[in-house]
């Protein structure tokens, strides 16, 4: 492959790209920042929104498209790359998958670029596994970072034409939902389209493999697992069948709170390389841990609670998921977009150290919660509600 395939390869890719539908993060980024890192987990739609945003805002030869995994850079290196492009009149270049490139120094040779072509825009997308090594280039002065997530239950209605409306913060949900929920019925009949999003809303790639979706979705997961694992955080392949042993184990039992010994002997590791596991899967976005919020080492550690990273997920590998760990599963992966959400030892979580979430069906009582401050009840399977009771899928609209 030479360097003229590539410039072809991007403009093919950037001129079929299509503008009819953008992610919620495309109006969130500051898209004329020197240097962009766009982070997230597989099938969220990083690419995609890479070749929307050349497409309308550069000129064709000005913005150059490239994924790291090319075998064209088997032998050529991605500097080389730039100096050519920024010589012939290039002002910007769009990098898919750092994480695969094949020299250890990337870090290093996007600071270069940065420091050696001015007005020269770099914007580049990484693992949700990706770990910044500000030790070996400093990153941390020139990057700005992004983290994106799979489509919220908002999305979800408005990337299929079935509704537009606003996003809500977290506060108003909770202080005028009576009034919000006027405004999105009078709109749509949310609950008509809930299940639909828990089993195929989260990813916006459904509509190209309806028929084929979990299965996508579990090779997904496996390509995370087999590949994204090693050359992100260069995990041993031992270790690699390990990860899918403890997967496996979680998707069958989620929520759970885990038995930390149990399931080391059950993966044939340590307690140690287990927690580190655990960790390591939820920075995958696959899996959701859940922390008590108290400051303590052992604490912090040790998951209180796991959960799939999202209902999508827990359909793909778990043919009959319960309403509760659905409801639950749903909740955790909303909340966590925009805010911290620990595990709360009276109710199921505890959002931002200040408010108190008990998650269930339409006969859910404050029973539990009754005497706690800011304390409120997500409700499945309800249009509407009064009080500190608030319909569970409106939390689909914070973002």
């Amino acid at each position: 492959m030479d360097i003229d395939t590539l410039f072809s390869i991007s403009n093919n890719l950037v001129r079929s790209a299509s503008l009819d539908k953008t992610r919620y993060i495309y109006q969130k980024i500051s898209w004329q920042t020197p240097m962009i890192c766009v982070k997230g987990a597989r099938g969220v739609g990083k690419t995609t929104l890479f070749f929307q945003r050349m497409k309308t805002a550069f000129e064709a030869g000005e913005a150059l498209y490239v994924s790291l995994d090319s075998i064209w850079f088997s032998n050529n290196r991605l500097i080389d790359l730039i100096d050519y492009h920024y010589n012939h009149g290039g002002k910007a270049v769009f990098l898919d998958e750092v994480h695969r490139y094949p020299y250890d120094n990337w870090a290093q040779e996007l600071k270069n670029i940065y420091d050696s072509y001015p007005g020269y825009q770099i914007a580049f997308t990484g693992s949700s596994l990706l770990k910044i090594d500000m030790s070996k280039a400093d990153l941390s002065r020139r990057c700005v970072f992004y983290d994106m997530q799979g489509m919220s239950f908002r999305e979800y209605l408005s990337f299929y034409n079935i509704a537009q409306l606003p996003s809500y913060s977290l506060e108003d949900i909770l202080e005028r939902h009576t009034e919000i929920e006027q405004e999105v019925l009078a709109a749509v009949k949310p609950l008509q389209y809930f299940d639909n999003y828990l089993h195929h809303g989260y990813y916006p790639f459904y509509d190209k493999y309806q028929d084929t979706y979990a299965v996508t979705l579990q090779q997904i997961i496996n390509t995370i697992i087999d590949s994204d694992l090693q050359s992100a955080l260069n995990v041993e392949n031992i270790t690699v069948n390990k990860f899918k042993r403890l997967l496996f184990i979680i998707s069958q039992n989620v929520p759970f709170t885990p038995n930390i010994s149990k399931i080391a002997q059950g993966i044939e590791s340590n307690r140690p390389q287990t927690y580190s596991m655990l960790s390591t899967l939820d920075q995958a976005a696959l899996i959701n841990n859940l922390y008590s919020g108290k400051d303590t080492m052992q604490q912090l550690n040790k998951p209180e609670k796991i959960y799939m990273e999202n209902t999508n997920l827990l359909y793909a590998l778990t043919k009959h998921p319960t309403e509760g760990n659905l409801r639950e599963t749903f909740f955790a992966n909303q909340l966590k977009n925009d805010h911290e959400i620990t595990f709360s030892g009276e109710g199921d979580f505890m959002i931002d150290g200040k408010y108190t979430i008990e998650v269930g069906g339409r006969r859910k009582s404050f029973q539990q919660i009754k005497d706690l401050p800011n304390s409120y009840l997500a409700i499945d399977d309800v249009e509407s509600a009064v009080g500190n009771k608030v319909p569970l899928w409106l939390f689909g609209f914070l973002y």
